[in-house]
Protein backbone atom coordinates (compact mmCIF):
# COMPACT_ATOMS: atom_id res chain seq x y z
CA UNK A 1 0.00 0.00 0.00
CA UNK A 2 1.21 3.49 -0.75
CA UNK A 3 2.09 5.93 2.08
CA UNK A 4 -1.43 7.48 1.97
CA UNK A 5 -4.93 7.01 0.35
CA UNK A 6 -6.82 9.49 -0.69
CA UNK A 7 -10.80 8.61 -1.38
CA UNK A 8 -12.23 10.00 -4.82
CA UNK A 9 -15.77 10.51 -4.15
CA UNK A 10 -18.87 10.25 -6.86
CA UNK A 11 -18.79 12.92 -9.56
CA UNK A 12 -15.49 13.82 -7.75
CA UNK A 13 -11.90 13.15 -9.65
CA UNK A 14 -8.28 13.43 -7.71
CA UNK A 15 -4.32 13.80 -8.81
CA UNK A 16 -1.45 13.28 -6.78
CA UNK A 17 2.09 12.52 -6.67
CA UNK A 18 3.98 9.34 -5.06
CA UNK A 19 3.61 7.80 -3.04
CA UNK A 20 -0.37 7.49 -3.14
CA UNK A 21 -3.08 5.49 -3.43
CA UNK A 22 -6.52 6.96 -5.00
CA UNK A 23 -9.49 5.08 -4.35
CA UNK A 24 -13.52 5.47 -5.52
CA UNK A 25 -16.32 3.34 -3.85
CA UNK A 26 -19.48 1.71 -5.29
CA UNK A 27 -18.76 2.15 -9.06
CA UNK A 28 -22.27 0.87 -10.71
CA UNK A 29 -23.00 2.18 -13.81
CA UNK A 30 -20.55 4.99 -13.19
CA UNK A 31 -16.89 4.50 -14.74
CA UNK A 32 -13.71 4.82 -13.03
CA UNK A 33 -11.05 6.48 -14.93
CA UNK A 34 -7.67 6.30 -13.65
CA UNK A 35 -4.32 7.51 -15.36
CA UNK A 36 -1.09 7.56 -14.72
CA UNK A 37 2.71 8.52 -15.91
CA UNK A 38 5.13 6.39 -15.19
CA UNK A 39 8.11 8.89 -15.52
CA UNK A 40 6.64 11.42 -12.58
CA UNK A 41 4.86 9.24 -10.20
CA UNK A 42 1.59 11.72 -11.08
CA UNK A 43 -1.12 9.14 -10.91
CA UNK A 44 -4.97 10.43 -11.20
CA UNK A 45 -8.84 9.08 -10.72
CA UNK A 46 -12.25 10.52 -12.11
CA UNK A 47 -15.74 8.72 -10.69
CA UNK A 48 -18.13 9.66 -13.82
CA UNK A 49 -21.68 9.26 -13.56
CA UNK A 50 -22.64 10.34 -16.99
CA UNK A 51 -21.14 9.88 -20.43
CA UNK A 52 -21.86 12.89 -22.13
CA UNK A 53 -22.20 17.11 -20.74
CA UNK A 54 -23.67 17.82 -23.35
CA UNK A 55 -26.95 16.02 -22.95
CA UNK A 56 -27.50 18.16 -19.90
CA UNK A 57 -28.54 21.71 -19.53
CA UNK A 58 -27.17 22.28 -15.83
CA UNK A 59 -23.61 20.53 -16.39
CA UNK A 60 -21.74 22.63 -13.53
CA UNK A 61 -19.66 19.86 -12.06
CA UNK A 62 -17.19 18.44 -14.45
CA UNK A 63 -16.21 15.89 -12.84
CA UNK A 64 -19.75 14.20 -13.22
CA UNK A 65 -19.35 13.10 -17.12
CA UNK A 66 -16.59 11.19 -18.89
CA UNK A 67 -15.64 14.36 -21.40
CA UNK A 68 -14.93 17.30 -19.38
CA UNK A 69 -13.50 14.81 -16.36
CA UNK A 70 -10.77 13.63 -18.74
CA UNK A 71 -9.82 16.88 -19.91
CA UNK A 72 -10.00 18.15 -16.05
CA UNK A 73 -8.17 15.39 -14.97
CA UNK A 74 -5.60 15.88 -18.02
CA UNK A 75 -4.89 19.21 -16.63
CA UNK A 76 -4.96 18.81 -12.84
CA UNK A 77 -2.28 15.73 -13.25
CA UNK A 78 -0.08 18.31 -15.71
CA UNK A 79 -0.25 21.03 -13.51
CA UNK A 80 1.45 18.81 -11.14
CA UNK A 81 4.50 17.30 -13.11
CA UNK A 82 2.55 14.92 -15.56
CA UNK A 83 3.28 14.87 -19.28
CA UNK A 84 0.26 14.48 -21.67
CA UNK A 85 2.09 12.28 -23.47
CA UNK A 86 3.12 9.47 -21.61
CA UNK A 87 -0.37 9.28 -19.13
CA UNK A 88 -1.91 6.04 -19.78
CA UNK A 89 -5.09 4.45 -18.89
CA UNK A 90 -7.35 1.86 -16.87
CA UNK A 91 -11.05 1.85 -17.05
CA UNK A 92 -13.65 -0.04 -14.24
CA UNK A 93 -17.07 0.28 -14.13
CA UNK A 94 -19.62 0.91 -16.12
CA UNK A 95 -21.99 -2.38 -15.31
CA UNK A 96 -25.38 -2.97 -16.39
CA UNK A 97 -26.88 -2.27 -12.76
CA UNK A 98 -30.88 -2.71 -13.80
CA UNK A 99 -31.11 -6.39 -15.26
CA UNK A 100 -34.62 -7.24 -17.02
CA UNK A 101 -35.63 -3.36 -18.03
CA UNK A 102 -35.15 -2.55 -21.96
CA UNK A 103 -32.03 -1.62 -23.10
CA UNK A 104 -32.76 1.36 -24.47
CA UNK A 105 -30.02 4.30 -24.25
CA UNK A 106 -31.37 5.96 -21.20
CA UNK A 107 -30.59 2.34 -19.30
CA UNK A 108 -27.71 1.56 -21.18
CA UNK A 109 -25.89 4.55 -18.73
CA UNK A 110 -22.66 2.03 -17.83
CA UNK A 111 -22.41 0.55 -21.12
CA UNK A 112 -22.53 4.39 -22.58
CA UNK A 113 -20.25 5.59 -20.05
CA UNK A 114 -17.75 3.10 -21.35
CA UNK A 115 -18.00 4.12 -24.85
CA UNK A 116 -17.51 7.50 -24.01
CA UNK A 117 -14.56 7.07 -21.97
CA UNK A 118 -12.24 5.06 -24.53
CA UNK A 119 -13.58 8.03 -27.35
CA UNK A 120 -12.80 10.74 -25.07
CA UNK A 121 -8.90 9.15 -23.84
CA UNK A 122 -8.80 8.14 -27.90
CA UNK A 123 -9.12 11.81 -28.71
CA UNK A 124 -6.48 12.56 -26.54
CA UNK A 125 -4.38 9.69 -27.51
CA UNK A 126 -3.87 8.04 -24.36
CA UNK A 127 -3.94 4.65 -24.66
CA UNK A 128 -6.06 2.04 -22.45
CA UNK A 129 -3.70 -0.66 -20.85
CA UNK A 130 -6.64 -2.55 -18.71
CA UNK A 131 -10.22 -2.85 -18.41
CA UNK A 132 -13.15 -4.20 -15.94
CA UNK A 133 -15.93 -3.00 -16.98
CA UNK A 134 -19.44 -4.37 -18.35
CA UNK A 135 -21.36 -7.49 -16.09
CA UNK A 136 -24.15 -6.77 -13.61
CA UNK A 137 -21.92 -5.88 -10.29
CA UNK A 138 -20.33 -2.94 -8.26
CA UNK A 139 -16.85 -2.20 -8.01
CA UNK A 140 -14.60 -0.61 -5.67
CA UNK A 141 -11.31 0.40 -7.41
CA UNK A 142 -7.65 1.52 -5.97
CA UNK A 143 -5.19 3.13 -8.11
CA UNK A 144 -1.71 2.43 -6.63
CA UNK A 145 1.35 5.10 -7.28
CA UNK A 146 4.05 2.25 -6.38
CA UNK A 147 3.23 -0.30 -9.50
CA UNK A 148 0.27 1.44 -11.47
CA UNK A 149 -1.76 -1.37 -10.83
CA UNK A 150 -5.28 -0.93 -10.32
CA UNK A 151 -7.16 -3.32 -7.59
CA UNK A 152 -10.89 -4.05 -8.37
CA UNK A 153 -12.61 -5.25 -5.61
CA UNK A 154 -16.42 -6.95 -5.88
CA UNK A 155 -18.64 -8.65 -3.33
CA UNK A 156 -19.61 -11.51 -4.86
CA UNK A 157 -16.81 -12.05 -7.95
CA UNK A 158 -13.85 -11.61 -5.73
CA UNK A 159 -10.50 -9.14 -6.02
CA UNK A 160 -8.54 -8.31 -9.10
CA UNK A 161 -5.55 -6.44 -10.02
CA UNK A 162 -5.10 -4.87 -13.64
Amino acid sequence: MDGNTIIVGMADLRAARRPVSLTTLGLGSCVGIALFDKLSGVIGMAHCMLPDSRQIQSGGNPAKFVDTAVVKLILEMARIGARKDLLRAKLAGGAQMFAGVGMNDIMRIGERNVEAAITTLSAYNIPIMARATGESFGRTITLSSLDYSLNVKTIEHGCRTI
